[in-house]
């Protein structure tokens, strides 16, 4: 992921609520609910910062998402998800999230999302809108290239 050679700040993070049912027969969470974490905190990290409200007016979808599953989180350690907005293009946003365990700090997971915004009725890719892209600069700061 290229934001790990630089220091990221995330300002925002939520406690990921685990339940008995996301862990698999090897006891651990099961891989695919990291994304629903990670979607989760998206969510919450647009209504927060963004307004939830721009959201009617313009869809955003992923582009592209990788993630790097670092040690195994087990039911029930207790999680925080973090998220910061690292790259505001003209079209598109890269979102870094990672989950780590709070007693521990141990990284668990690292994700790197490439989101697209478009328009919902021609459903073509569109510039980010100025609100959008100034409500994260004002939170992001640093973190941004």
């Amino acid at each position: 992921m290229e934001e790990q050679a630089r220091e990221i700040i995330f300002h925002h993070q939520i406690p990921a609520q685990l339940r008995f049912s996301d862990v698999d027969r090897f006891g651990h969470v099961n891989n695919s609910v990291y994304f629903s974490l990670f979607d989760m905190s998206k969510e919450k990290y647009f209504m927060e910062v963004v307004d939830g409200d721009m959201f009617h007016k313009v869809n955003i979808v992923i582009a592209n998402i990788n993630a790097s599953f670092l040690a195994p989180i087990y039911f029930p350690d207790e999680i925080v998800i973090q998220m910061a907005v690292t790259h505001l293009g003209n079209k598109s946003f890269t979102l870094t999230q990672r989950a780590v365990n709070i007693r521990t700090k141990e990284l668990k997971c690292e994700c790197r999302t490439v989101m697209v915004c478009i328009n919902p009725e021609t459903k073509e890719t569109i510039p980010l809108p100025d609100d959008f892209r100034q409500k994260v600069k004002a939170f992001e700061g640093e973190n941004l290239l």
